[in-house]
């Protein structure tokens, strides 16, 4: 289980900075007027499913028993749930498949505030 966890802190890292990226990437697609396209979507998508890895691996830390070290570990929790539904919740809701310079601004937003909650995450889970 030592090794799940290792992957699952070091994946964490990887994360913020895809994150990092991702936002800066669309501000700079934003500033140049350019909408959503599929390979900003799909660099999205694939945020979402290292969120979904990152889920996965916590949940075999949580069962295995090394959650013991967290100070709060219901924040740890929340925080990992609210990164898996508020993506998807902005796409679907907010934006409604809108792919327009307005949606890439909003979409880029939205990836600048996830990485600040993947910052959050790893700080609960110190």
């Amino acid at each position: 289980m030592g090794f799940i966890n290792t992957i699952h802190a070091q994946l964490s890292n990887t994360t913020w900075l895809f994150f990092l990226a991702l936002g800066l990437w669309g501000l700079y697609r934003g500033i140049r007027g350019q909408g959503m396209d599929g390979s900003y979507m799909g660099a999205v998508v694939i945020g979402q499913i290292l969120f979904v890895v990152q889920s996965i691996l916590g949940g075999l830390v949580w069962f295995g028993g090394l959650n013991v070290g967290l100070d709060r570990p219901s924040i740890h929790l929340l925080y990992g749930a609210f990164s898996l539904v508020f993506i998807p919740f902005i796409y679907l809701a907010v934006l409604r498949g809108d792919t327009s310079n307005r949606g890439q601004w909003v979409m880029a937003f939205a990836t600048l505030f996830m990485f600040g909650i993947t910052l959050r995450l790893i700080t609960t889970g110190i």
